[in-house]
């Protein structure tokens, strides 16, 4: 009889569980494993698609004004691209970037020591260039198109997100 009881008991402990997990509609999103310990799951359900880079300054830089921007993320980077990534508000910084794609929601190491380089999730980012407080040079490759948000940590805290639609 205890046995029995255990088990209805369980089964719905399990039931409401898998009801609401429904209910809300969200995915567990797996982290690759050598990702840094300060980047979690909750950190990607933040990002807000809606919320797209759009061009400023006259350098072609894209990003969000006044806190981060990137040149060189309208070329082509399924094979391999330069980003200049440049930071608003932060100086001498270790910055993070990791890429999520929205489609697939996967996550991905996407800086890489030139072509074909060993991939790295973590840089210093240096001073002062084109009106941005630092800066950080960086080779991209992705693998797949569609929708990338790139959530960038600065000194292991998350500091922005850039949503970018990645054509080629």
């Amino acid at each position: 009889m205890k046995k029995l009881l255990f088990i209805l008991m369980l089964g719905s402990v399990l039931f409401s569980v898998a009801c609401s997990s429904e209910e809300t509609g969200e995915i567990a999103i797996l982290l690759p494993e050598s990702i840094p310990s300060f980047v979690q799951e909750t950190d990607l359900h933040q990002v807000d698609w809606e919320r797209k880079a759009v061009d400023f300054g006259d350098r072609g830089m894209k990003g969000n004004e006044n806190k981060s921007g990137v040149i060189g993320a309208d070329m082509p980077v399924l094979n391999g691209q330069k980003w200049m990534w440049h930071l608003w508000g932060v100086d001498d910084v270790e910055l993070t970037v990791v890429g999520f794609h929205k489609e697939t929601k996967t996550v991905h190491q996407v800086l890489y020591n030139g072509p074909g380089g060993e991939p790295y999730w973590t840089r210093q980012a240096i001073g002062e260039n084109n009106g941005a407080d630092a800066h950080m040079p960086s080779s991209i490759t992705l693998p797949e198109r569609g929708e990338w948000a790139f959530l960038l940590y600065t000194n292991g805290e998350l500091f922005d997100i850039l949503i970018y639609d990645i054509h080629e």
